[in-house]
């Protein structure tokens, strides 16, 4: 079985258009979250959201090239594009056909599909753009990453809710430590903030009015957010051949069902993931110093997350530094696991845990160090970086802090 280091990494998300700028503003606890700019309000109850702004589409792509890319490729591209710049791989060769490109979404081209209907229904239109199918397409972010690098290696989309992202690098981790492939692009991306995807959204009512605020005692739900995050892994023999830097060592991966209700949470289920990639990492509990959190900030999952990692860390877990960073970010759905497993990379690699933001008052039902509002200095070894989806899905990361 291979080691599996990340070599290169890419973020495009509301809280930072690079890695670098992400990481800056990860360590200033500033938020993101903020009124809604980029799609039209009017009838909408929930007026906040995360989102990438100040954003031209046209600074980035070909003119000829946009009409293929819904907002939600367009993130993906961009990460990606970093990612494979910062790794110093060129695909365009053999190793293309020996790396895997897996992408995680969970509701796809949202802006097309969306845009598509109000001119249909509501503007009665006879006839919508020539390119609906292959902008809207869940694997439409990952078959773009594979063209734009010359990747011609074993490409798909993993839709599973908001784990969708950890469960498409979780698959590229083992395909690369089993020597399937040599390499992969992997990450998650998604680009939900539009009218109709807010109003389904405020329908199930786990939404906040104002802001997220995390395992808080007045926590009122949580804040839609979008963008991009995505690595490139290869095998550790690899990377120190041909000596490129290494940001971290991805180490287990771990996955459950809850077998239970469609949306609520079940801390058996949660806490089995974690313990799974405990498992598969070889990783004793008290070897974890941080947990990146699911942390939506809506009642149910927050108490239960807790419950969770009570059960899967034992009187460790009172020991854990744990933050929620969709306080920061925004909660990106499908590419949730994509920007949080990120922000852990970033953590280990330059020796902070960031904050969980809008923190108040204390939910006695939440009684773990949540890392309240700053971001705190410490040299964290290995960190786990967990999501939880609608359906029962659940998929926890394990990292490791690598020193080059």
């Amino acid at each position: 079985m291979n080691r599996v280091v990340v070599t290169g990494l890419g973020v495009f998300s509301a809280l930072g258009k690079s890695a670098r700028q992400f990481s800056e503003t990860l360590q200033a606890g500033k938020s993101a979250i903020g009124a809604l700019s980029t799609i039209r309000t009017e009838g909408l109850q929930v007026l906040v959201g995360a989102e990438v702004r100040d954003y031209d589409p046209e600074r980035h792509f070909d003119h000829k090239k946009l009409p293929l890319l819904d907002r939600v490729s367009q993130f993906a591209l961009l990460a990606a594009r970093e990612a494979v710049a910062a790794s110093g791989l060129d695909f365009r060769n053999a190793l293309g056909g020996r790396t895997a490109v897996i992408i995680g979404s969970g509701s796809g081209g949202q802006g097309t599909l969306d845009d598509s209907y109000f001119r249909l229904y509501a503007e009665g239109r006879k006839r919508v753009h020539p390119f609906i199918v292959p902008r809207m397409m869940l694997n439409a972010p990952a078959s773009q990453i594979t063209m734009a690098h010359g990747i011609t290696g074993p490409s798909f989309a993993v839709a599973s809710a908001c784990a969708s992202a950890n469960h498409a690098i979780g698959l590229a981790f083992q395909m690369v430590r089993s020597g399937f492939v040599e390499a992969a692009v992997t990450g998650g991306t998604e680009a939900s903030i539009t009218f109709g995807t807010m109003r389904a959204w405020e329908a199930l009512r786990v939404m906040a009015p104002d802001t997220c605020r995390p395992f808080s005692r007045d926590r009122r739900g949580m804040v839609l957010g979008e963008g991009a995050a995505m690595l490139v892994i290869e095998t550790l023999e690899r990377a120190r051949a041909r000596g490129a830097e290494i940001w971290a060592e991805i180490i287990g991966f771990g996955m459950s069902s809850d077998a239970g209700d469609i949306v609520a949470p079940a801390a058996k289920g949660a806490a089995a993931a974690m313990r799974a990639c405990l498992a598969d990492a070889r990783l004793d509990r008290e070897d974890v110093g941080y947990v990146n959190a699911h942390g939506t900030g809506t009642a149910a999952n927050d108490s239960t997350e807790t419950k969770a990692l009570h059960l899967a860390f034992g009187a460790h877990a009172r020991k854990l530094m744990i933050s929620s960073t969709k306080s920061l970010h925004g909660h990106a759905l499908g590419g949730a696991g994509a920007i949080e497993l990120a922000a852990t990379i970033l953590a280990l690699r330059e020796r902070f845990v960031p904050p969980t933001a809008n923190f108040t008052e204390a939910d006695p039902e939440c009684d773990l160090d949540y890392v309240p509002n700053e971001s705190r200095a410490a040299a964290i070894d290995v960190a786990l970086s967990n999501t939880f989806a609608f359906g029962g899905h659940n998929a926890t990361i394990a990292a490791r802090r690598y020193d080059n």
